[in-house]
């Protein structure tokens, strides 16, 4: 009876702490490191997981240190006779046999000489954070291991959560790399509230931990900001609605619309549209972060927006897209207008769907006041905005030259993506005289050893126009090649510009940048590397440009259309290319002054990207001070 209680009782006890039990298996038992109360145990080392069965022949002996038991003694033997080598400190559990499954958060590895086992999150092991949930220390198969007990602690299991939300739900190979080791006690604690109030949202949190790393130093000076940056980092307005629609054969379909109004205090919002089936309330929330600390970097004071929906519309009908966009609008219109929120294009949104989302709200609002950001002059002005961004990443990564006595004639550059503002890198870059040499999409990546050209770019534009792979490129231009399920940062490079999607670099692109001679990144989508990969180039020294820095074109464009100081009846391109300069240029020299005044050499990696959100930040601060607690 006794027995079948404390299987009963495990079994309850493994599910608390979400470990999968299907069933009761064999007795497994685990040796641990030696408790905080008991010393006795200084030496014994901590035994990896393994599986249960016997090993066969053919199969190669673990090594001794990292074995573990199967075979352990019934319990109708003498446990009396048995005298283990050296005491040990056990943990019996009664779980199935592929019980090691439950430990895909673990991993063992030799650390100050003895084999341990180590949490993949955070890389510590022992009893950090303890906290035992039975309180009977008497109890020997009551109580945790020592990497469980460690497991405990409340930012170590909401990363936890957060890795399980990913989209392949393992969580040793794709870590969240959580940075409050390195920050201060405060900035540490204002992550860990974010992670408990939105433990699934991956990519805001991302974006909340990069702002509050950065602010770090800010925070260390002025403790009042610290309540203005919980106040911050939580959106003014989320809309979260159903966007119903009919296709070509008269089927209903269903997705989801959202709109983050992140920020107002410096003015009204601006902020892109995105259209991709990876879009959810996380990912909007993010691109709101970057947008709001990217408009309040600019010259223009603006609020920070984002939105969008998990509709594809790549394959879809001009039909197809009118209809989903009309839907769309129906529900949105309410909270856009030219003093709340102009929308802009985005990934999945350019002039077709523009197009259609401001002909239905000209026909709700009744009238054609205000404009939305776009490509079209009958209903924003200019059509110059789409070049902006792109263009602008261009001028920025000359400044940075040029405060090296450098230029970018001559330099290898690769960029990923082949959308509008890849495309138009590879513009500005050749007339700079640079060397661009690769573009991506979604399924490789295509390298040119002999650069692009206007005609080549040109028939990049047909290929993506008519939704052909890049692969037809190579066709037509014999010495380029397409590398399948593959990415450009391998390729021998002076400076990268990652222009195709959130987190597309990873700790092993980055050092492929780094071994591949890359010197500067120039961020053209946002948030492109992961925190392990901002690490990777930090550490080699690679200089980072930021894209609430680098990608501020956009928002410097738009706000020239609709203040009516670019009308391209009276602006040359040449003239609209010199204000876009001037603007660059003042937010490069914004961003350094922040860095230097918190301490950051201008030859630091981190100087731009600390320096943009100290500037973008302390701006904002200052606004919601003055307008009190709303």
């Amino acid at each position: 009876m006794n027995s079948t209680m404390d299987g009963m009782n495990l079994i309850q006890q493994a599910q608390r702490h979400h470990l999968v039990v299907r069933e009761l298996g064999e007795e497994i038992d685990l040796e641990i490191s030696h408790g905080d109360d008991d010393p006795s145990f200084a030496s014994t080392p901590l035994i990896g997981s393994g599986s249960t069965r016997e090993p066969s022949s053919e199969e190669p002996e673990e090594p001794k240190e990292l074995t573990m038991d199967s075979q352990l003694p019934s319990e109708d033997q003498d446990l009396s006779k048995i005298q283990p080598a050296k005491r040990k400190k056990k943990v019996v559990k009664r779980w199935r046999d592929e019980w090691a499954d439950t430990y895909k958060w673990a991993y063992v590895d030799v650390k100050e000489g003895t084999a341990r086992i180590l949490c993949s999150v955070c890389r510590e092991y022992g009893r950090k954070h303890r906290r035992n949930p039975y309180g009977n220390e008497g109890s020997r198969n009551m109580q945790m291991s020592a990497l469980e007990e460690h497991n405990n602690s409340l930012l170590h299991k909401e990363a936890l959560r957060l890795q399980m939300a990913s989209k392949d739900k393992i969580v040793a190979d794709k870590p969240i790399h959580v940075k409050a080791a390195v920050m201060s006690k405060t900035a540490g604690s204002i992550i860990e509230a974010a992670l408990k109030r939105d433990p699934n949202e991956i990519e805001f949190i991302q974006s909340v931990q990069e702002v509050v790393h950065a602010l770090d130093r800010v925070i260390a000076k002025n403790s009042n900001y610290v309540n203005v940056i919980e106040r911050l980092i939580e959106p003014e307005r989320m809309v979260l609605f159903r966007v119903p629609w009919m296709d070509d054969r008269g089927e209903t379909h269903v997705n989801r619309g959202f709109r983050v109004q992140f920020n107002q205090a410096l003015g009204p919002c601006r902020g892109g549209m995105r259209f991709h089936p990876s879009m959810n309330l996380s990912v909007a929330k993010f691109l709101g972060v970057e947008q709001t600390f990217k408009n309040a970097l600019s010259p223009y004071k603006l609020g920070g927006a984002a939105g969008g929906s998990d509709f594809d519309p790549k394959g879809k009908s001009d039909n197809e897209v009118m209809r989903f966009c009309q839907s769309f609008m129906n529900e949105i219109y309410r909270y856009l207008g030219p003093e709340k929120d102009l929308p802009s294009e985005e990934m999945g949104v350019g002039t077709r769907e523009m197009g259609y989302l401001f002909g239905q709200y000209r026909r709700l609002a009744g009238h054609f006041q205000g404009s939305f950001s776009g490509p079209r002059i009958f209903w924003s002005g200019s059509s110059l905005r789409t070049e902006a961004t792109g263009y602008g990443l261009v001028f920025f990564a000359q400044l940075i030259l040029a405060d090296m006595n450098k230029e970018l004639k001559g330099l290898r550059c690769a960029v990923s993506g082949s959308g509008k503002i890849a495309l138009h890198v590879l513009e500005k870059l050749i007339a700079y005289g640079a060397h661009p040499i690769t573009v991506s999409d979604s399924k490789g990546y295509l390298v040119d050893e002999d650069g692009f050209d206007y005609m080549k770019i040109s028939f990049l534009r047909d290929i993506k126009a008519q939704q052909r792979s890049l692969r037809d490129y190579s066709k037509t231009y014999a010495r380029s090649k397409y590398y399948d399920e593959a990415k450009p940062w391998n390729e021998g490079c002076d400076v990268a510009f990652p222009c195709a999607f959130q987190n597309e670099i990873d700790q092993s692109d980055a050092m492929n940048l780094v071994n591949s001679g890359c010197r500067i990144l120039v961020e053209g989508s946002n948030m492109p590397c992961t925190s392990e990969a901002i690490e990777v180039l930090r550490k080699a020294n690679v200089l980072i440009a930021p894209a609430m820095a680098a990608g501020a074109g956009g928002v410097v464009a738009g706000e020239l259309e609709l203040n009516h100081e670019c009308n391209l009846m009276n602006w040359s391109p040449e003239d609209f290319e010199s204000k876009l300069q001037e603007a660059m240029k003042q937010i490069y020299q914004r961003a350094l002054k922040a860095a230097n005044d918190f301490g950051y050499q201008k030859e630091s990696p981190e100087a731009l990207v600390h320096g943009s959100v100290i500037s973008s930040f302390l701006a904002i601060a200052q606004a919601m001070t003055d307008q009190g607690c709303v």
